[in-house]
């Protein structure tokens, strides 16, 4: 994919190493089962993404996952666990030793630190027998969810919450690019399951996360009458509660781990919105 949605990358990480997986062994980095591990702390949102993307694939037995502790344990932002791979990998690595990582365990190096091409390589390499997630005559809509994700709802929610915006007098501010984002998805979802039809496709995987960080995250920060007018998209929260209850999507969210991710280190303020939940995230899986 073209687009690189920082929705799916930790606030703490760039990407570093931009290894890919090939379709053969002329491509050094190639599909092989067993032999690629994934570094993820879900409480992040790239690397919930990731997660979500992992489970829907069933790729436990063919791709080991590493669950790491919800927040870095080192002061630069990254993990301990993580130093070795990026030491072996980079001489001299003096940057955060921050998740995603998909790591090579023939090599003990890392092959890359990049969200969304993890994602494509997880969906096109390791399928195995779960969905097609990037079906071709889907993937230029993908694309472009993917971007409105990022720029029209993350992004906009986040800029609307630095200037403290009413949602009652939105116009041409973040917030009207925010409902006109959600309005567009609601009209997708209010005949289908999916966000591109019958099944869960990359497109879902970038769409729920963005609507768990929208819930989670973002309320805190949006007035009252804001959240209000994100509340009023029946089903793309009809749609958001009933894939948390399905067990791929509920089984790396934690919702307290999401929260004390953020107050560790937002400085925002704290908006009227807060009060306003509109998913049960904790929902039993179906």
């Amino acid at each position: 994919m073209s687009v690189v949605p920082s929705s799916l990358l930790p606030t703490y990480a760039r990407p570093a190493f931009r290894g890919r997986i090939g379709r053969d062994v002329r491509s050094g980095h190639y599909a092989v089962p067993h032999r690629y591990r994934l570094h993820l702390a879900p409480s992040g949102p790239g690397c919930l993404g990731l997660a979500l993307t992992h489970a829907l694939l069933r790729l436990d037995d063919t791709l080991p996952l590493t669950v790491l502790p919800e927040t870095p344990d080192t002061p630069e932002g990254g993990y301990t666990a993580l130093r070795p791979l990026y030491e072996a990998s980079a001489y001299l690595y003096e940057g955060p030793a921050a998740p995603p990582v998909l790591s090579d365990g023939w090599t003990g190096r890392i092959v890359s630190t990049h969200a969304p091409d993890i994602l494509r390589d997880l969906a096109l390499r390791f399928r195995g027998d779960g969905p097609d997630l990037l079906p071709e005559e889907y993937r230029g809509e993908i694309e472009a969810i993917a971007d409105l994700c990022e720029r029209s709802i993350n992004g906009a929610a986040q800029r609307a919450g630095e200037l403290g915006l009413d949602g009652e007098s939105a116009h041409r501010d973040p917030l009207a690019v925010l409902f006109a984002a959600l309005g567009s998805l609601e009209r997708r979802l209010t005949d289908r399951a999916y966000v591109l039809g019958d099944g869960p496709t990359a497109a879902d995987v970038h769409v729920w996360v963005t609507l768990v960080q929208l819930d989670t995250v973002h309320r805190w920060h949006l007035d009252a009458a804001a959240m209000d007018r994100v509340a009023g998209h029946p089903a793309l929260w009809a749609y958001a509660q009933r894939l948390a209850a399905r067990p791929e999507f509920a089984r790396h969210l934690d919702i307290d781990a999401v929260l004390r991710r953020h107050r560790s280190h937002c400085r925002g303020r704290e908006a009227a919105g807060a009060a306003i939940r509109l998913v049960d995230w904790s929902a039993p899986p179906r």
